[in-house]
């Protein structure tokens, strides 16, 4: 696809597609979108380091060449040796997850140690500057600029474009729940175009939720080869027994197909699962859950001292919230309420008020008109909630207040929803793995719909962030915040 004369990494691919019709060669955006990358990358780093370089050389203009441009030129190839290295650019992890931005940072930390060493072993006076200020700075440059990039990607995927086009194979059921999941989160990349099942296309007369049943799971690596899929997506059915597996592994050697297998452990995924040879059987090895140890040290510093950070920040608007509240209805700037944390144990949240006084006492009157999932109460046009409440709620300014919850430990910047103490009391004790941790300001819940979503699809993200955590989540968890907070979707 051409846009002003230029090729853009971005081609738009064909819609779903009929009967019999497949994408062929759609790797290409997937080719273009790494060479745009890995261009980003290289630019990037090279404008920071001249930039940097520059700046500070000027003022040692006389060997200028001889030191600043061998240290900028050096920490240049550095820089783009560690990402090569750690294999930033694959194909699998842009675009997508916490996973790309992990590699990176780990690149970046790699570059800043090598360049440490260095600076001692040759007993640099200058080395501070790139290790402080060069490779921090191209560190905000690339990350920004593979989000924006990411952006563009998702907007295409959203509109039916770059997406992989998928064979699906294993049972009806569990086929029906990756079709689902890929129609509902399409900037995954993942598009089923076809299914293979046990029965073939007698199924639910050829279809599957619209898409065609193309074979049977013996004919699964035909297919891959005459219609040119990029994924092929294993799902659990007992037709799937190791040597099939792995006899199908050895058939799609050659082709461009990746294959994926879902575990039976299916919310269980990230830094968890590993894949280890014992005796020569591959396993498929399930770690603990991190809720101790170091990370979570490291953690708990940054709660706390980023709540700091933003409630100095946040201070002025915080102290104008406070005086719309006071003005625009009678009753108290804050409201407290108790809710259930770590380890069952009970807190008082606050919140800036959005309803009048009597709230709780009119919402028994209320009780019909429940549009809330589950144990919750919600309504889109609550009238209980005040003028200015309205506003509060859709951008979460009313919960701005939890910082100081925050602060003093009870909760964290990004854990599950906090639970009332009536819903607690209904949890069963797979529900009750959310009390292991502490309850977040934001959450997988914010950046997934909010009130949007089903009670059940709320628990299960809050169960997923409990077995999946990780320092990496968290980021991209905060960072999707302030977009989910802009759009107020899901919020009411």
């Amino acid at each position: 696809m051409r846009q002003g004369g230029l090729v853009s990494p971005f081609p738009s691919e064909r819609g779903h597609p009929t009967d019999g019709e497949f994408n062929r060669g759609t790797a290409d955006w997937e080719h273009r979108y790494r060479r745009t990358v890995i261009t980003s990358d290289t630019v990037a780093t090279a404008v920071v380091v001249a930039g940097i370089g520059n700046f500070f050389g000027v003022r040692d203009a006389a060997d200028w060449h001889e030191k600043w441009g061998i240290l900028a030129f050096g920490t240049w190839l550095l820089v783009l040796g560690a990402l090569a290295v750690s294999r930033s650019w694959a194909p699998t992890v842009l675009g997508q997850g916490a996973e790309e931005f992990r590699r990176l940072g780990r690149s970046l930390f790699m570059a800043t140690v090598v360049l440490a060493l260095g600076g001692i072993a040759l007993t640099s006076r200058n080395i501070k500057l790139w290790i402080f200020v060069a490779v921090p700075a191209v560190a905000l440059v690339t990350m920004t600029m593979r989000y924006l990039l990411r952006l563009r990607l998702h907007r295409q995927r959203k509109e039916g474009r770059c997406l992989r086009p998928v064979l699906a194979a294993g049972s009806p059921d569990t086929v029906r729940d990756l079709i689902a999941r890929t129609r509902k989160h399409p900037h995954l990349g993942w598009r089923v175009d076809a299914v293979c099942t046990t029965d073939g296309p007698v199924v639910d007369g050829g279809r599957l939720d619209g898409v065609p049943v193309v074979g049977r799971l013996a004919d699964v690596a035909d297919h891959v080869r005459r219609d040119g899929f990029r994924v092929v997506a294993v799902t659990p059915d007992p037709h799937w027994s190791p040597d099939r597996l792995q006899r199908l592994s050895w058939n799609l050697e050659g082709s461009d197909a990746e294959m994926v297998v879902a575990p039976v452990l299916m919310e269980v995924a990230g830094p968890r699962l590993h894949v280890d040879a014992v005796l020569g059987i591959p396993l498929l090895r399930v770690s603990m859950p991190a809720f101790t140890g170091g990370r979570r040290a490291v953690k708990g510093v940054v709660d706390q001292l980023g709540a700091l950070v933003l409630l100095v920040l946040f201070a002025p608007l915080m102290l104008l919230v406070a005086l719309l509240v006071a003005t625009d209805s009678r009753g108290g700037v804050f409201y407290r309420q108790r809710r259930v944390g770590k380890d069952g144990r009970e807190f008082t949240i606050l919140k800036f008020r959005t309803m009048i006084p009597d709230a709780d006492r009119v919402r028994a009157a209320l009780a019909d008109r429940n549009e809330g999932a589950g144990p919750l109460f919600k309504m889109r046009r609550d009238p209980r909630v005040t003028r200015i409440g309205a506003v509060l709620r859709r951008y979460s300014l009313d919960e701005l207040p939890q910082l100081f919850n925050v602060l003093t430990g009870s909760m964290s910047l990004v854990g599950p929803r906090p639970p009332l103490p009536e819903e607690c009391a209904a949890y069963g004790p797979d529900i009750r793995r959310r009390l292991k941790v502490k309850p977040g300001l934001t959450g997988l819940w914010q950046i997934s719909g909010r009130s949007d979503l089903s009670w059940e699809e709320a628990v299960r993200l809050d169960l997923r962030y409990v077995e999946d955590w990780s320092l990496a989540l968290d980021t991209v968890i905060l960072w999707k915040t302030l977009r989910a907070v802009v759009q107020g979707q899901g919020a009411y």
